[in-house]
């Protein structure tokens, strides 16, 4: 197997335990937080910018001024003046080709589909489910109230949208956004990991050939 698998998801909808369920049936690497912490090693940004920009748009013109002097790494004029988010992003992105260049893998989030749309073994996902289902499971994984949960995946799925639409040409959660849009509410965890590897075992059949 030579296939990169990027999984863009809805919070709540089980999309990282779907990657993670994925990527131990094929015995290849998962990447989510990972990547922070490789990005941040490698681009000399401490790790808490990235904990802090994780998948969040940009944030105020006065907060990227102060955290621009923690930065170094790059040297050129037009990174010195960028924007602490944008330094983020890169730094992100970078951190995400290399993994991908190292070999198969499940990269979540991140807009990891952006950074590797130029590479033709990748299989794009994005995984959704319904609201009433996403709310019990964050519930149950952060000990909320109903409203309060509710409340964590509006804010969570706006933040995730305007952070890929801001930085990428494509529009998050969007059919044509992606090679497959998977609803696990249909299919449960379990039953979206068995698409998923049959998904991939055609799509290598086919570059194959």
């Amino acid at each position: 197997m030579n296939t990169i698998i990027t999984i863009g998801r809805q919070f709540g909808s089980a999309g990282h335990e779907i990657g993670a369920k994925l990527a131990e049936k094929l015995n290849i690497p998962c990447y989510d937080k990972e990547l922070l912490k490789r990005a941040a090693k490698e681009s000399g940004l401490c790790t808490e910018l990235f904990e802090n920009h994780d998948e969040r748009p940009t944030s105020s013109f006065l907060y990227n001024l102060v955290m621009d002097t923690y930065s170094f790494g790059y040297s050129t004029s037009a990174y010195v003046d960028m924007p602490i988010s944008h330094k983020v992003f890169l730094a992100q992105f970078d951190a995400i080709r290399k993994v991908a260049s190292e070999g198969p893998c499940v990269i979540i989030g991140r807009c990891a589909d952006y950074a590797l749309s130029e590479y033709k073994n990748c299989i794009h996902l994005f995984i959704h489910a319904e609201l009433e289902d996403r709310i019990r499971r964050v519930q149950n994984k952060y000990d909320l109230s109903y409203e309060k949960a509710k409340d964590m995946i509006q804010k969570k799925d706006k933040q995730r949208s305007n952070y890929y639409n801001y930085f990428s040409s494509k529009k998050w959660g969007r059919a044509d956004s992606y090679h497959l849009t998977i609803d696990s509410s249909i299919l449960g965890e379990d039953g979206s990991v068995e698409l998923i590897m049959q998904f991939i075992q055609d799509f290598e059949k086919r570059n194959q050939s």
